[in-house]
């Protein structure tokens, strides 16, 4: 079986996540490619499409958002994603299971006692007549019968969990700020979410509640996991089924990777692990040259892998989950960037990791010039500034 090494699954990640050459597809497309991008920070998402499309205009992404083509929605591993519609219909049930697991297991002692399948009766109740709630008007509508957990405890539990919900705009649009206001997804797109798989593996389709067997729940199918595995190597292959597992949050999908493994091809990485992939998808020289990118935080060309050593030194992988922003030298993640405007002037400011040649400053500045551009809308100053290498 052909081994991998680091560069070569370096390479074919910049790829597959459209940070080796900026491509010209529309942004919805993007969007569905990358299988959304994570975005609890609203603005995030911005610049991860600039560095990714050829001519970004957020105006674009803006209008998919109002026109209800993209939701903002909590998916995979629990966390905020921008999704395509289509996507947060089909894959909201098959992540039931895994949405409520991982709220209990921040809320367990909370909540126990509360029947779930009540409180998500009562859930769908207080948002019925369609009006935009908070969290905390959510968890308030519902302490009266639960005054136990708290309105925070309830409000998260429902939205994070029980009831499928979208963030309304103005949230999530370009420069806009604007706090978290909540509708049902089924009443902001017009429909309901896909009904679970009627054999899949588990409760509502998903997996098991608890289950630690990767292969546990083998007998069943599970079409719309299928559909996430084909998917996650489109955009993130070749990988592991512990990659699968870290960026959707899911049990593993053994019932999946065994129904689609005839569709796949096998790899190793210098560590032993079995990598699948699809054939056709693309697996660049590792001699390829890789340009400079800026990442923002929590960007999922980092976070959607167990083993993130293909992209980010293990020394610095805290940065992946601490919200830092990242920059991307010969694809790796070689320093950090904050943004900050003062005297009329938005300036991009570049933390290097480790030293950085002449010509990597170069292509840095060059870079960092042209998002601080982006990020000023073009309008006034703009700049950039490298900080001395670390000593």
């Amino acid at each position: 079986m052909t081994v991998l090494g680091t560069r070569a699954l370096n390479r074919a990640t910049l790829a597959r996540q459209l940070l080796l050459d900026r491509a010209g597809m529309p942004v919805l497309d993007a969007v569905a490619h990358l299988c959304g991008l994570q975005a609890q920070e609203p603005q995030e998402p911005f610049v991860g499409l600039w560095s990714r499309l050829r001519g970004f205009d957020p105006a674009v992404l803006d209008g998919l958002l109002t026109g209800r083509n993209v939701v903002r929605t909590h998916l995979m591993r629990r966390t905020v994603h921008l999704v395509t519609a289509g996507d947060a219909l089909a894959w909201r049930a098959r992540h039931d299971a895994m949405l409520r697991q991982r709220m209990l297991g921040v809320y367990r002692r909370e909540l126990d006692g509360v029947d779930l399948e009540e409180l998500t009766v009562a859930g769908l109740a207080v948002m019925a007549d369609g009006e935009p709630r908070s969290m905390t008007e959510i968890g308030r509508a519902l302490s009266g019968r639960w005054p136990e957990p708290g309105a925070r405890v309830l409000g998260e539990m429902v939205i994070a969990a029980l009831v499928p919900m979208v963030q309304l705009p103005p949230r999530g649009l370009w420069r806009m700020k604007g706090g978290v206001r909540n509708v049902l997804l089924s009443s902001w797109l017009g429909r309901d979410i896909d009904p679970p798989a009627p054999n899949g593996s588990g409760p509502n389709g998903s997996d098991p509640a608890g289950s630690s067997s990767a292969g546990s729940d083998l007998a069943g199918s599970d079409p719309v996991g299928e559909v996430l595995v084909r998917r996650y190597l489109a955009a993130f292959g070749p990988a592991a089924t512990a990659d699968l597992r870290a960026w959707c949050g899911l049990a593993g999908l053994p019932a999946a990777v065994a129904a689609v493994r005839g569709e796949l091809v096998a790899f190793r990485d210098e560590r032993g692990r079995e990598l699948l992939d699809l054939p056709d998808a693309p697996r660049p020289d590792p001699d390829t040259p890789a340009p400079v990118r800026f990442l923002p935080a929590f960007d999922n060309a980092i976070l959607g892998y167990h083993d993130r050593g293909r992209i980010i030194d293990d020394a610095h992988r805290g940065l992946s989950v601490a919200g830092a922003r990242v920059v991307l030298v010969d694809g790796r993640v070689a320093a950090t960037w904050t943004f900050g405007t003062g005297m009329g002037t938005g300036t991009v400011t570049v933390t290097p990791l480790r030293r950085l040649s002449g010509a990597d400053r170069d292509a840095v500045a060059e870079q960092g010039l042209a998002l601080a551009s982006f990020m000023c809308d073009g309008d006034g100053g703009h700049d950039v500034r490298i900080d001395p290498d670390p000593s």
